[in-house]
């Protein structure tokens, strides 16, 4: 008989290798399952709410002009008509940094837009370079506003365009400020906004830009974001220039009101300036366009 003596060790234990095997397997599955379903449940489920990480929203002030068209309207080529009466027009942001203006004056651009101001917290910092050097070698120019109807109200946002170099005046060579409106690039595409809610947003911000600087504002949107956020409001088409987005062969439906644009958006990824558009005339009605 076996006597076991106080302060010695025990003899160890036979391992069952089967029994590890299975206890393994057991927690394997176990976790696969509870995985798998945890998946499900996400996929399925409306009402979890999904956490979002910082890195997916941009940092304010980022956001520029067609920001949106690709996440949500795609591309689908370049146009094929003639340009023989569309005149080559860019779009800048900070992103663009200091622009070489003569390489796109000697590649057949004949106007631009920088942007000015977004919300009433941000101004471009390469606004001065972009803005003037694009006259100082001969093109027609203007300033965009980038719209978050989320911070501030019409107005407000419009008086900060216009304090901060988004004014205009007759000199053959400015064109009238822009309000971009379209997806929200930090949250909710409408910015929270009921469709009714948005219109008087937007009626708000044209309202003041032309009580300020005596000019109709151009609004650029894309025709997707207007049927979704507006309800297809036609109210603004008799007075306002359209500058519509749509990175394709042809242009495609317009928004509601429109029967004809005046500006195209059709690429982010034209040489020299990725933003390329086209006015829809020749050089004399940019002209005319800048004249009022």
């Amino acid at each position: 008989m076996s006597v076991h003596l106080s302060g010695t060790a025990h003899p160890p234990r036979a391992v069952d290798p089967l029994r590890t095997r299975l206890g393994a397997t057991g927690i394997l599955l176990l976790s696969l399952s509870l995985s798998l379903f945890l998946s499900l449940f996400l996929a399925v489920s409306p009402l979890v709410a999904r956490p979002a990480h910082a890195a997916d929203v941009p940092a304010r002030g980022s956001a520029y002009l067609g920001m949106g068209v690709i996440p949500h309207d795609g591309q689908d080529g370049l146009p094929t008509l003639s340009d023989a009466t569309r005149t080559e027009g860019v779009d800048v942001s900070s992103h663009q940094g200091n622009v070489a203006w003569s390489t796109l004056w000697s590649s057949g651009v004949k106007w631009a837009y920088a942007k000015g101001t977004e919300g009433t917290y941000y101004t471009n910092p390469y606004f001065a370079q972009q803005y003037n050097g694009s006259y100082n070698v001969g093109m027609i120019r203007g300033a965009y506003h980038f719209a978050t109807p989320d911070t501030t109200g019409g107005a407000a946002q419009a008086n900060y365009f216009v304090n901060n170099g988004g004014g205009w005046s007759k000199d053959g060579r400015t064109l009238p400020g822009t309000l971009d409106i379209e997806w929200n690039p930090y949250g909710a595409a409408c910015y929270g906004k009921t469709q009714s809610a948005m219109v008087t947003w937007i009626r708000d911000f044209l309202n003041q830009y032309k009580a300020r600087t005596g000019r109709d504002a151009v609004i650029y949107t894309a025709t997707s974001w207007w049927t979704q956020c507006t309800g297809d409001y036609a109210g603004f088409a008799s007075a306002n220039p359209l500058w519509v987005a749509r990175y394709a062969t042809a242009v495609g439906t317009l928004p509601a009101g429109w029967d004809y644009y005046t500006m195209w958006q059709y690429t982010s990824s034209g040489p020299t300036v990725g933003d390329h558009d086209k006015f829809n005339g020749a050089l004399d009605r940019v002209v005319a366009l800048a004249n009022g």
